[in-house]
């Protein structure tokens, strides 16, 4: 069977929202970051890492503390994928935990794309390739060489994509993003 590694990344700064933590912002029922977290459990992949700086608890998540946050995006994702090529992984599903509207659907459509260690596989507003993000086992090298805050975004250029709603793959970097997703939500 396929060994697929869930890496959340939660380890950013938030320097655009303020001084609050937007990972423990109220959405609902729960925080803010634990909307991607709870989705992401619902696949039963092989492993679920996730990067914290904060004292939030991910259930389901095996925490990996992230010292450097000020290194950017890319040094989780190093440390990430290093983690995920230990537990024996096939490949690494990518995800932000400020996108908590994404649904199982859309994760499990990306899923069922995976062609193998070459994979490379992006969501889609139907503009730009943008995370959530698969990579098979043939991109770790790649991966772990990143430097940073702009993540793997240059590698989803080559991306094969799936498509979801604008909606559904908003990312919360400031209050008034949380303002349009609390909207979002009101509206289903």
């Amino acid at each position: 069977a396929m060994k697929i590694a869930a890496i959340l990344l939660a380890a950013g700064l938030s320097t655009r929202f303020g001084a609050a933590d937007k990972l423990r912002a109220p959405l609902g029922d729960a925080p803010l970051g634990l909307h991607a977290a709870r989705t992401l459990c619902e696949l039963n992949l092989s492993r679920g890492l996730l990067f914290e700086a904060g004292e939030m608890r991910w259930p389901g998540f095996a925490i990996l503390r992230n010292e450097a946050p000020q290194a950017g995006l890319s040094y989780s994702i190093r440390l990430g994928i290093r983690a995920a090529r230990e537990g024996g992984a096939d490949a690494v599903l990518i995800a932000l935990a400020d996108m908590p509207l994404v649904p199982l659907d859309h994760y499990s459509r990306m899923i069922q794309r995976y062609q193998g260690p070459d994979s490379l596989i992006a969501s889609s507003n139907g503009q730009d390739p943008m995370p959530p993000a698969l990579f098979g086992r043939s991109w770790f090298e790649r991966l772990e060489t990143l430097q940073g805050d702009r993540g793997a975004r240059a590698l989803l250029r080559r991306a094969d994509l799936v498509t979801a709603s604008a909606s559904e793959l908003l990312d919360v970097d400031t209050p008034s993003q949380l303002r349009q997703i609390i909207g979002a939500l009101r509206s289903r």
